[in-house]
């Protein structure tokens, strides 16, 4: 159907409100204008405003309770603490804090700044045209009025009450973030240091989980080996092990080349550190006649009968190597822990 065939009767119409008649609009697509402002209670109403003033207030109030709350659960809380909440059921409790206060936090700004500006702000719709993209000094002039306007229409200056609030919430919840750059980690203090070999810990067989026996380790063989007391459904079990891995071979001790190896073993036995010295794999693969270990990450290359040393790849420390002994078991033992820390160097190892 062509523009021509439409009739008049589909065409908007206007009120002749002179005589009552009705007739065609002559542009149907007129712009009807923006419609007359109709005043809130809080615009003709001083106590209507003053109310939503201490709404705005108390929204800002209680987010910076919740900053003060969030900092204060990230205190209170300790991370393997597990409380039920229903209907969540079994939570952190420290996750769940921090969640909920932040979330108040943000959420009461927001909802207070929408108030503010649905009952106290100007409401009044303002049409203006396009103009270019380039700003002339009547544009600069009129963009600063509307600011003033702005400005004062906001009674930004006139309502303090909201005006300090707001300013305390927003000054507040930047705190949350500073006191999650905590959590970018625990300090290590001595931790990567240490481990859980001591004088006296038995040497505990990772596949039979007994102790180790020094007739149980063959020319040739390979055995990885544990501290004792350390149990697998142990919460830190996956961070002690990393430290405390050990790789036990036995060596003609006439093919022991590094002298402190030779005194640090037993009989040939040497126990080594199974965490590599580049990024931390576990060492697993053996050679038996060279001695040579081999991480499969990498490839760096230790030779186990010249202190560990690295021989090939990326590795910068030879493996860090355990004192041993026999008790009045017969059992290998631990005369202490690591000379030096084991896995990847950090800060060059202190």
């Amino acid at each position: 159907m062509s523009s021509q065939e439409i009739s008049e009767e589909g065409l908007p119409a206007e009120q002749d409100t002179a005589h009552g008649a009705v007739k065609v609009a002559d542009d149907p697509f007129a712009d009807p204008g923006l419609p007359a402002h109709r005043p809130r209670i809080q615009d003709i109403d001083e106590r209507a405003a003053k109310r939503s003033e201490r709404t705005v207030a108390l929204m800002f109030t209680l987010s910076m309770l919740a900053t003060i709350g969030f900092i204060a659960s990230y205190v209170i809380f300790p991370v393997d603490k597990i409380v039920f909440i229903w209907p969540f059921g079994h939570v952190s409790a420290l996750n769940f804090s921090l969640g909920l206060t932040l979330g108040l936090a943000l959420f009461l700004i927001g909802a207070g700044a929408v108030h503010w500006a649905r009952t106290l702000m100007s409401d009044v719709e303002v049409a203006d045209d396009r103009h270019p993209i380039e700003a002339t000094p009547e544009v600069k002039a009129k963009v600063l009025a509307d600011f003033a306007d702005g400005a004062r229409e906001s009674a930004i200056g006139r309502r303090k009450l909201i005006r300090n609030t707001m300013f305390g919430a927003l000054a507040l919840v930047p705190l949350s973030g500073v006191v999650l750059l905590r959590d970018l980690g625990p300090l290590p203090e001595k931790k990567l240091r240490n481990t859980l070999w001591a004088k006296g810990k038995q040497l505990v067989n990772m596949n039979t989980m007994e102790p180790l026996r020094p007739e149980d380790v063959v020319v040739g063989s390979l055995t990885f080996a544990m501290p004792e007391g350390l149990e697998e459904d142990a919460h830190d079990f996956q961070n002690q092990i990393a430290k405390a891995a050990l790789m036990i071979v036995r060596i003609e001790p006439d093919d022991i080349k590094d002298k402190q190896s030779r005194e640090w073993a037993h009989e040939g036995i040497v126990a080594f550190s199974k965490i590599c010295t580049h990024v931390g794999c576990p060492i697993s693969l053996y050679e038996q006649q060279t001695h040579h270990v081999l991480c499969p990450c990498h490839q760096s290359t230790f030779d186990l009968s010249d202190g560990a040393r690295v021989i090939f790849g990326p590795a910068g420390h030879p493996l860090p190597q355990l004192r041993i002994g026999v008790n009045s078991e017969g059992n290998l033992e631990a005369l202490g822990d690591f000379a030096e820390p084991v896995g990847p160097a950090f800060w060059e190892r202190g």
